[in-house]
Parts: structure tokens; C-alpha cells; sequence
């Protein structure tokens, strides 16, 4: 049986005609690239390969500007402040940064994976515990039986030409690469942390490759905060970090995934996580954000083949005046395919949150179950959410649904706790502890789910 497949729903994954497009449209972003490529430069990096791929990002980059609100995928996330900071590459990996600047899992003290400001770290990294069959290493010191095949995968998910992704790639001298080849089940977690130092007008690029070969399974906690961690960590001024994470899920692979963000209050976080998954294949997504002035998590998951199950969670707690945006784009290409998402938002003060959620169904996806649910919780009048759940189907026999929730602490259920005793302010904290241990309690690193639930009753 012959498939078509519909063209990607992925934004700007389609291919570029280098030779006729119109390059240096942006001043700014053509200075920020010029920095990025002088500290590629500092690293003396002359793999052939790796400088292709760098070299053609920079065209991406190239040809690119800025996006506006006018932008329909950026609508309600305004980077115009952008302009204003001349940013300056952070390449020094271990700046002032030491083992208290990560939260260590105990189920994951042999395997643990830490990059600062993008570049490894081998004194706050340890990898002995893992089985054969497992490849947890940075992309300098990778086993030559791997590195060529990591250039099959590197940079050849779908949206590679959009324009973060593309900066990134531009200035990509290091990767936390995680491989587990074929029918290996890795029982422990594997801790990927990206520390940034936060320097003043500092950007880091992180970059993070998985590759789950068939009927492989792996447990990842992939981990971005500042040196001292959100909750201590000075005044230091904006800085950026502009992540990439490309997961590829083979045949029958199970991949668990849980992303935190817990950037310092003035970051501004830019992540993207793009899933290739292969048929018969498991993938689970639980990100969670605390962190950043604005953060934006670009979710992208193309199926491959029949079959595939995908399960979305998300939780963003934010305050003050930060913005959480979370966009992802779901293309259920092939029939029997299952999706469920869940995204959560908790939102005081006067943060903002946006949510845009697409599910892509044509019409060769027939039989498919694909569900989609946004709930925000406002525990202020001055918070304010912007939702988009999105369906689009061409298929005709198939179980959809989406939908969205904006909603208060009920004055009733207050009510009900006071009237058992409980004050007013320990009633509201259980009610919105309630609300967030629905996506926590589904993280399967026991002491993630303790520490996470730590911090939505802070």
C-alpha cells in the first residue's frame, strides 16, 4: 500500500532557492550573526561537514528578519526589544560555574550530561553509569563509529531554514548528543543540563541530538537554568538562550522526554524541540516553565509512519511581567496515529500566556484518535491568556477533538477548605497545586515530580 504524504505543516520547512532570494534584509540580525560566526571562529573548528551545515544556516540566517506581531506565528510575542541589546556570544564554558548551579537526580548521578553557555562541561558531566549500547557524550569526543552517522541526523529535521533555528545552527561548536542503538532499554534517566552564566547582553546556543534506534527505550530530563538557578540568582541584565533539540524516534522506540525551564527572571529563552517519529513508536513530551522575561518553546512532531502515539503535556507557571508562549505543530501524516496533548497555564500578577496549538490530519491519516486540551488558571484580573487549539482535517474517518478553558479560583471551593479549617491562602495554594499535579504527577523521575511540586507550592 503507497501513502502520499502532505507536505509539512512544519513552519519554514520548505526549501530555499539560495541563488535567488534577497540576502542582508536585516542589519540587526546580520550584526548578531557576524558575532555568532567570530566565536564559531575562536573554536578552530574544521570539520568539513559541520562548517556545510554552519554555512547554510548563515544563508538562512541571511535571508531572514526579525519577526513582528504582524508575523500570524508570532501575533502576540513581540521581540521588538530585541533591537535594542547588542548581545555578545557567550563561549566561555565554565565561567564561574560550579556543581550547585545544577539540581543533581540522584537517579541520574552517573548519567548526567552538562553544557554551560553551550559548550561541555566535562568537570560538572558524568557518564559512567551507563549500559552498552548507550552513547552519552559531547560531539568532539564522540566515538568515531558514531560520528559519522550522527551527520544523517544533525540539522535534517523538518523547519531547519526558521530563523532561530538557523541561528543556532550557525553558531553550533558543540552538541549533547544521546544515542541508544538497537533494542537497548536504558532504565536509568539520562540529565541533560545547559547552565547559562547570564552574562549581561551574553547568548548561548545549545545544542542537543537523540537518536533512538529500533525498539530502544530512554528516559530523558533535558534542563535548562541559570548558574545559581531561578530562584537565586542576581539581577544580571538580559541575556538569551537559543536552544535546538532534535529528537529522532525509530521503529518501535519509546522516547519519555521532560523539559524544564527555569531561567533567571530577566532571560529571554528560545527553544525548539522538533520529534521525527518512525512507525509503531512512543514519544512523550512533559515541558515545564518557570523561568524568563520570555520564553517561547516551539514543539514540531512529524510523524514518519502508521501507528506512532504522541503524548503532549505541558505546564507554564509564570508572574510578575514574564510571557510564556508555547506553540506546537503536530503532523499526524499516516493512518492509526494516537495524539493527546494537555497544556496547562498558571498565571499571576500580570504575566501573559500564549498557547497555539495544530494538529495536521489529511487525508491519508485515516483512523486517527488526536486530542488537544488547553487550561489556564488566572489568579489575577491583570493576567492575560491568548489561546489558539487548532484542528485540521482532510481525513474522513477519524476521532478528533480540541478545546480551550480560561477560568479563576472558584469562590465556592475556597469556601468549602476555609469551612474544614483551612485558611484562605493554604486553600488557594492547594487548589492551584491541584490544578498543576495533573502534568507533574506524569514525570517519571520521582525526584522531578518532588522538586517540581516544590516549586509550584513555593
Amino acid at each position: 500500500m503507497s501513502i502520499l504524504v502532505s507536505p509539512s505543516p512544519v513552519p519554514n520547512s520548505h526549501s530555499i532557492d539560495l541563488a535567488s532570494t534577497v540576502l542582508d534584509r536585516d542589519a540587526y540580525l546580520i550584526d548578531l550573526l557576524n558575532k555568532i560566526v567570530r566565536g564559531v571562529e575562536t573554536h578552530h573548528d574544521n570539520v568539513s561537514w559541520l562548517q556545510e551545515l554552519r554555512e547554510r544556516a548563515v544563508f538562512w540566517v541571511r535571508q531572514s528578519i526579525l519577526p513582528t506581531t504582524r508575523d500570524e506565528e508570532w501575533r502576540f510575542t513581540d521581540l521588538s526589544f530585541l533591537r535594542k541589546i547588542q548581545f555578545n556570544v557567550e563561549t566561555r564554558g565554565g565561567a564561574s560555574v560550579d556543581s550547585t548551579s545544577l539540581q543533581t537526580l540522584p537517579e541520574a548521578a552517573t548519567s548526567r550530561l552538562v553544557f554551560v553557555n553551550g559548550v561541555y562541561s566535562s568537570e560538572l558531566s558524568s557518564v559512567a553509569g551507563l549500559p552498552d549500547g548507550v552513547v552519552v557524550s559531547n560531539l568532539a569526543d564522540l566515538p568515531a563509529t558514531y560520528s559519522d552517522r550522527v551527520q544523517e541526523y544533525l540539522a535534517q529535521t523538518e523547519g531547519a531554514h526558521e530563523l532561530f533555528t538557523a541561528l543556532n545552527t550557525s553558531g553550533m561548536v558543540d552538541v549533547a548528543v544521546v544515542w541508544v542503538s538497537k533494542n537497548v532499554v536504558v532504565e536509568t534517566p539520562i540529565h541533560l543540563g545547559f547552565v547559562a552564566t547570564g552574562e549581561k547582553s551574553g547568548i548561548s546556543l545549545p545544542r542537543c541530538l537523540v537518536v533512538a534506534e529500533t525498539g530502544s527505550s530512554v528516559t530523558l530530563v533535558e534542563e535548562y537554568v541559570n548558574r545559581r538557578g531561578a530562584e537565586g540568582a542576581e539581577e544580571e541584565g538580559v541575556y538569551f538562550t537559543n536552544a535546538v533539540t532534535e529528537i529522532w524516534v525509530g521503529e518501535n522506540a519509546r522516547v519519555n522526554h521532560t523539559r524544564i525551564e527555569t531561567e533567571s527572571a530577566e532571560a529571554l529563552h528560545i527553544g525548539k524541540t522538533a520529534v521525527s517519529q518512525a512507525r509503531y513508536s512512543w514519544y512523550g513530551c512533559h515541558a515545564v516553565t518557570f523561568g524568563g522575561k520570555l520564553s517561547r518553546h516551539n514543539l514540531e512532531i512529524l510523524q514518519t509512519g502508521e501507528q506512532t502515539e504522541t503524548v503532549l503535556n505541558g505546564l507554564t507557571m509564570i508572574g510578575g511581567q514574564q510571557l510564556a508562549d508555547t506553540h506546537s505543530a503536530i503532523a499526524l501524516n499516516y493512518p492509526h496515529g494516537i495524539s493527546k496533548q494537555l497544556h496547562k497555564c498558571i498565571l499571576s500578577d500580570r504575566a501573559h500566556g500564549v498557547f497555539n496549538g495544530k494538529i495536521f490530519v489529511p487525508k491519508p491519516a485515516q483512523l486517527t484518535d488526536a486530542a488537544q486540551l488547553n487550561q489556564n488558571l488566572l489568579l489575577s484580573s491583570k493576567a492575560r491568556i491568548d489561546t489558539k487549539p487548532q484542528l485540521e482535517i482532510t481525513a474522513d474517518n477519524v476521532k478528533c477533538a480540541h478545546g480551550a478553558t480560561v477560568s479563576q479560583l472558584e469562590d465556592d471551593e475556597i469556601f468549602y477548605l476555609q469551612s474544614r479549617g483551612i485558611d484562605a491562602n493554604d486553600a488557594c495554594n492547594l487548589l492551584v497545586n491541584a490544578f498543576a499535579a495533573e502534568i507533574i504527577n506524569q514525570i517519571p523521575v520521582p525526584s522531578v515530580r518532588q522538586s517540581l511540586m516544590q516549586k509550584v507550592s513555593g
